[in-house]
């Protein structure tokens, strides 16, 4: 197994973030940022997160993974973020271990980090980008995910695979998201799309067989701009 640029392996990578702070951020503030999203998370989570956080960091450093650098910015916006959907998911999931598709994943956001603090889900993320396949795929292994794969494919090429649950995050417009994803969405499945404000024009040029159940604002902690989910789904036959 290869390693990620100047990064130790495996649970010294963990360690390194837990006793030493890893991104200059800690785990009080992550800790702080996912109360107010209701999320509790455990001391092993909080330091795989922050161990996550930091191989974005040392990957950035080669490969342009993500535009934002800063760390404080990379807690807000990639961690917290990804935390703020964990709740509606769950709600909607009620404890079954659903399959997760994440489209488009880039750094796997959100797929990794629902991956870590979200073990029942089966959590596969899917980017046509080498590099950044790559990453995820080193990012699960060096963190121990074993709920998490990575694919490097275009998701139009997965059938007959199928999920319970396809979401992404600024991956497309609405129409283009359902269009390349229906054939891998099981029946009885529903979409996540995590966007900023609500898209009313991208809503209406929905195709007809396609419905939005709900549109769910999100409140992501120190973030000041709109966040939203529009769950969507196959509509019913009459």
């Amino acid at each position: 197994m290869s390693r990620s640029p100047g990064a130790p392996e495996g649970p010294a990578l963990v360690k390194n973030v837990a006793t030493k702070g890893g991104l200059p951020v800690g785990l009080q503030m992550l800790q702080a940022g996912a109360g107010q999203l209701g999320v509790e998370l455990d001391d092993r989570q909080s330091r795989h997160l922050l161990a996550y956080l930091a191989l974005i960091e040392r990957w950035n450093r080669v490969y342009n993974l993500t535009a934002v650098r800063d760390p404080a910015q990379m807690l807000t916006q990639h961690l917290l973020d990804s935390l703020a959907i964990l709740g509606p998911l769950r709600r909607h999931s009620a404890g079954a271990a659903l399959s997760v598709l994440d489209v488009g994943s880039g750094a796997g956001l959100p797929g990794v980090v629902l991956a870590i603090v979200a073990p029942e889900l089966r959590v596969s993320c899917v980017d046509a980008v080498a590099k950044k396949a790559g990453f995820i795929r080193q990012a699960g292994a060096e963190l121990g995910l074993v709920n998490l794969e990575a694919l490097h494919a275009r998701v139009e090429t997965l059938a007959p695979r199928h999920w319970d649950l396809v979401t992404s995050r600024a991956f497309a417009s609405l129409a283009d998201f359902v269009s390349l994803t229906e054939a891998v969405l099981s029946p009885g499945g529903v979409w996540l799309a995590m966007k900023g404000k609500p898209p009313r024009e991208e809503i209406d040029a929905l195709p007809p067989g396609i419905e939005v159940f709900h549109v769910e604002p999100l409140q992501v902690p120190g973030l000041d701009a709109e966040r939203c989910l529009v769950w969507l789904r196959r509509r019913p036959m009459e």
